[in-house]
């Protein structure tokens, strides 16, 4: 079995890092060429429209990287309800640091916003009648930071990769090369109790069949949300008879436009690619001003060899 997923703050280490690589590469050639080392400004970054905020603390970890000197002077809560014109992070650092960091600092909140954002008009949507889950349709190398934002938002990570949970589905099934119940059967006897084992259904015949072979929960997969408000009760009836507890999840065509239907059929948990793969991103702004005079020549100050506030320490 793989390796558990790194913690939270590592993996947002790992992302910045990559992130400031890609962008900055071997230096900000436009603010090397005009901003003057010595020069210290203060950034405030704005929300240009409604939303549920995410990020900051990324955003934060992008300019302390390029100036471990960088001064936090207000930040607004994680997962606060934002109204266009809101003010959200206020931070003094070196000016250069502040220009090279910018658009990364923006782009990660914008992006963690945009699934906050669209988590919590889901749940809101929901209730509380059932848990709001996201899926394994993220972003490339982001997917602890959107799963992060899923839980800013007020939804429920499902499982992190294929590490950490079996889940049967459609595929599996279809090349495993035994019948349904069998297949979920020898899956449970591959990992045994401990490991969490869920499985795809596509009726309410295979539904039963991964009740009865020892699933912990069964996905729903594009069952109708009338259809479910049929089968769920019956589905109740079949665990209660197994002596088991296992979680019925929908799965499937579910929208923020149709989820309170999903979750009036009586399902536990609801699972959604959207949140992740088709979350719109937040349009922030970072606005910037300088503080205090210049001292110094800027071109002796390169040319003596000082370090570059550019370069990401540390």
């Amino acid at each position: 079995m793989s390796a558990p997923p790194q913690p939270f703050e590592k993996a947002v280490d790992v992302a910045v890092r990559a992130a400031l690589a890609e962008d900055v590469g071997g230096g900000d050639l436009t603010t090397r060429a005009v901003i003057a080392p010595e020069l210290r400004a203060r950034a405030t970054m704005v929300s240009r429209e409604a939303c549920v905020v995410a990020g900051l603390p990324v955003a934060k970890h992008v300019f302390e990287l390029l100036d471990p000197s960088t001064i936090v002077l207000s930040s607004a809560d994680e997962g606060a309800e934002i109204e266009p014109g809101q003010e959200v992070l206020t931070l003094e650092a070196s000016a250069a640091a502040i220009l090279t960091g910018e658009r990364t600092a923006l782009n990660f909140v914008q992006r963690l916003s945009g699934v906050a954002t669209a988590t919590r008009r889901h749940a809101s949507r929901v209730g509380g009648r059932a848990a709001v889950l996201d899926t394994r349709k993220t972003t490339p190398g982001l997917r602890a930071l959107e799963r992060y934002a899923v839980v800013v938002g007020g939804g429920t990570n499902h499982r992190f990769g294929l590490f950490d949970q079996v889940l049967l589905k459609e595929n599996h099934f279809e090349l495993a090369g035994g019948a349904y119940r069998a297949t979920v059967e020898r899956a449970r006897a591959a990992v045994g109790p401990q490991v969490t084992l869920g499985a795809e259904a596509r009726s309410y015949e295979e539904a039963c069949a991964a009740i009865d072979a020892g699933a912990d929960y069964v996905l729903l997969d594009n069952f109708s949300a009338e259809a479910l408000k049929q089968e769920v009760p019956r589905l109740r009836e079949r665990i209660a008879a197994s002596g088991r507890s296992v979680e019925l999840e929908a799965s499937g065509g579910i929208r923020e436009s149709n989820i309170a239907e999903f979750a009036a059929s009586g399902v536990d948990r609801i699972s959604c690619g959207g949140l992740t793969h088709s979350a719109r991103a937040i349009d922030f702004a970072l606005d910037v001003k300088a503080l205090g005079a210049v001292r110094g020549d800027r071109s002796a100050s390169t040319a003596a060899g000082s370090s570059a506030p550019w370069e990401v320490r540390g």
